[in-house]
């Protein structure tokens, strides 16, 4: 069984942050985590006038927001119209419920489409910048929008400590406190004691398990093979708290790792990983046998690479597809893994399968075959049509140097969690809501389904964190201030 996993960063600091020490006795409402959801509740809260605390249990902020790649999934946006990108809320909606099998919640999936617009034009008020749209997994058009998530965070931060609202780390919540069916506070465990902070909602935005070895042997023993690399505090304890009142979960089932990071730690290794993949390259075994259309999506590429041999994989390509490297993307920022020495190189395939180790004759017969069926506009032997989804055409693999990236698969994510309705109520097992309790970002399932299509992890952090701050903000009070 895999042990794998990478180092934590250091996270988002709260040097010039609106930052207290002091725990309060009361507020009008609590965040938990301080990753995107979390700062999108607080800062949607404090918007409607509520007083405001998020609480995050580490000393810095940041979550699996800062590991991630960054790509935010909205349509019709400015930056699609500069790019001449067609893209409709209707071709959205399908493409979730597509990719996730039909598994989604359909309310869900229309919570999204619904307020993705709204929040994409929310955010950028907020400062929040979007570079160059790319194509991604799932997508049947280009609708990755890229974002320094730091940034965003930090506007998002400073927009909500403006309003008042106040961020309290090394703060662990211990349980939550209800009383008479509503969710009425939480217990912080701090140097030994307990304190109480009472409020009128909780909104949980505590990520996922992606951390927690044993919780994801128990619920995704698929996963033994998989690296772990999701924010260092996603433990699944926002999960278990609300589990403890009778919360429901869905789509446990559907956990999937993320394919393309290097298969040893790496001082480099963001956590990221690359998808040469998606720009040309075709993935082999550890043989040197193709097994996969490589345009499926990257979830579904990870299941294949763990059901390799030990889970490994390797990533190769040539000349054109590092051409298509950009260091805006981590995912596809091929010429700095070449720098950092997580690349190997030659200048024939046969010298790259000697590098390599693959069995003889097997990596030049796999990339004989591919360059012929697509010189010939054949479908190849996998079925590959296209680059990533439904978009782009592949090309030969044929101008030196050629180059291989030793890949695995990692759980960044777990996109599984709690069951909640569109104003983002966490519901109990029989689908009542739990009074004043509400979820988003990763910890929330239902969105996702069966599958994953890129952008719609910090996409829904964003719309679901939004609409979490907004509809707990808007709770009668019961304290008396």
């Amino acid at each position: 069984m895999s042990t794998k996993v990478f180092a934590d960063e250091p996270g988002i600091t709260t040097d010039g942050l609106p930052v207290e020490r002091e725990l309060p006795e009361q507020v009008g409402v609590v965040v938990l985590g301080g990753g995107l959801a979390g700062a999108a509740a607080m800062l949607a809260a404090a918007e409607e006038g509520q007083y405001v605390v998020l609480l995050e249990k580490l000393p810095v902020l940041g979550g699996s927001t800062i590991r991630s790649a960054g790509l935010s999934a909205f349509v019709d946006t400015d930056e699609q119209r500069e790019q001449g990108i067609e893209d409709s809320e209707e071709l959205l909606r399908q493409d979730l419920l597509t990719v996730g099998l039909h598994h989604n919640d359909p309310e869900l999936v229309d919570t999204y489409v619904s307020h993705q617009a709204g929040t994409y034009r929310w955010l950028k008020a907020h400062g929040v910048e979007y570079g160059h749209i790319h194509a991604a997994s799932g997508q049947s058009v280009p609708r990755s929008h890229p974002s320094d998530t730091t940034a965003m965070l930090r506007h998002l931060f400073d927009a909500a400590g403006r309003l008042g609202a106040r961020i309290i780390t090394d703060a662990p919540v211990e349980r939550l406190v209800c009383e008479d069916g509503r969710v009425r506070g939480v217990v912080v465990e701090r140097d030994g004691q307990r304190h109480t902070i009472r409020c009128d909602a909780v909104v949980i935005a505590t990520g996922g398990f992606a951390r927690d070895r044993e919780l994801l042997d128990r619920v995704a023993p698929q996963m033994r093979h998989a690296l772990l690399a999701g924010g260092p505090g996603n433990s699944g304890d926002g999960m278990v708290m609300a589990q403890a009142l009778g919360a429901g979960v869905r789509d446990l089932p559907w956990i999937k790792g993320t394919y393309g990071i290097y298969f040893e730690p790496h001082p480099d290794e963001d956590g990221t990983g690359i998808l040469a993949v998606y720009k040309g390259a075709i993935m082999v075994d550890v043989h040197g046998h193709r097994f996969v259309d490589e345009s499926r999506p990257y979830k579904e590429l990870g299941d294949e690479s763990l059901a390799q041999e030990g889970g490994q994989t390797w990533q190769v390509f040539d000349a054109q597809v590092m051409a298509s490297s950009s260091d805006e993307v981590p995912i596809y920022d091929f010429a700095n893994r070449l720098s950092a020495g997580m690349l190997e190189v030659a200048d024939s395939i046969a010298d790259l399968a000697t590098h390599l180790g693959t069995d003889p004759g097997a990596l030049e017969e796999s990339v004989r075959d591919y360059n012929a069926r697509i010189t010939a506009g054949e479908r190849d032997a996998f079925g590959r049509e296209h680059l990533v989804g439904a978009v782009g055409r592949p090309t030969p693999i044929d101008e030196p140097p050629f180059y291989a990236q030793r890949s695995g698969t990692v759980v960044l994510a777990t996109y599984c969690g709690l069951t909640v309705d569109p104003r983002m109520r966490v519901l109990d097992v029989f689908g009542s809501p739990i009074e004043r309790l509400y979820a988003a970002g990763e910890v929330v399932g239902g969105l996702h389904g069966a599958g994953y299509m890129t952008g719609t992890s910090i996409g829904k952090s964003a719309i679901f964190g939004r609409l979490a701050g907004r509809h707990a903000a808007r709770e009668e009070s019961d304290l008396q201030w």
